[in-house]
């Protein structure tokens, strides 16, 4: 590998090779231990671009997302590879993905915080379903008395968005706007390029699924 540590035809077929194995997006520390040589991050990220280039215009795509970069199926195809597979996706509650608006738009958030928002108590069943989906995580405690925990959103569900940071999620003017379209039900969402909400909160089943039913069902 010394003599092609820095060519960059050779790189990027390396790169190639590691991402399109990889079930998990792979971090640019983990692609540097694919090479003897100390290969600098500004030409690392250069092949990665390259390569993203490559494979533009195809039914996979290289993404970069929050915990690194990896190959998936581009959304449009999905439902041509659901008939090889055909699970329903779970459905989550309107209540569970209120949670999750107020979690990421507001967070480090406490359960206080989302009942005041929502006007009704959070159910322990919907911060366990998004934690067991590994969406939040307890980031901290706020000194009040009871130390309520406070949650945040994960690099899993930055992930799942094909979002790189929390900065990338659409602009929310009325968090309130939201919680009440939600309530509606999935059809009195905005469209999209109104307030990106349908789209902020639409996360992946998993890697290459990245569809989830929206649920008018009560949470649990």
């Amino acid at each position: 590998m010394e003599n092609n540590a820095f060519d960059p035809k050779h790189v990027k077929m390396v790169l190639e090779a590691a991402l399109l194995s990889s079930q998990e997006p792979l971090a640019l520390p983990e692609l540097k231990r694919l090479f003897d040589e100390e290969l600098p991050n500004e030409a690392l990220r250069g092949v990665l671009d390259e390569l993203a280039t490559d494979w533009q215009g195809r039914g996979v795509e290289l993404a970069q997302l929050a915990s690194g970069w990896q190959f998936r199926t581009r959304t449009e195809y999905q439902c041509y590879l659901d008939r090889l597979n055909p699970q329903k996706p779970p459905r989550y509650s309107r209540a569970v993905l209120e949670t999750l608006a107020i979690i990421a738009y507001r967070q480090p958030a406490t359960r206080g915080d989302i009942e005041d928002i929502r006007g009704v108590t959070v159910s322990t069943n919907i911060i366990r379903a998004l934690e067991s989906r590994g969406w939040i995580d307890v980031v901290g405690h706020r000194e009040v008395p009871g130390r309520p925990a406070l949650y945040a959103t994960t690099r899993a569900f930055l992930d799942d968005l094909n979002l790189r940071s929390l900065d990338e999620l659409p602009p929310l003017d009325d968090l309130g706007a939201l919680v009440e379209s939600t309530a509606n039900g999935p059809d009195a969402l905005p469209p999209a390029g109104e307030t990106g909400a349908h789209e902020a909160l639409a996360p992946a089943v998993d890697a290459r699924a990245p569809i989830v039913e929206f649920s008018q069902a009560a949470a649990a």
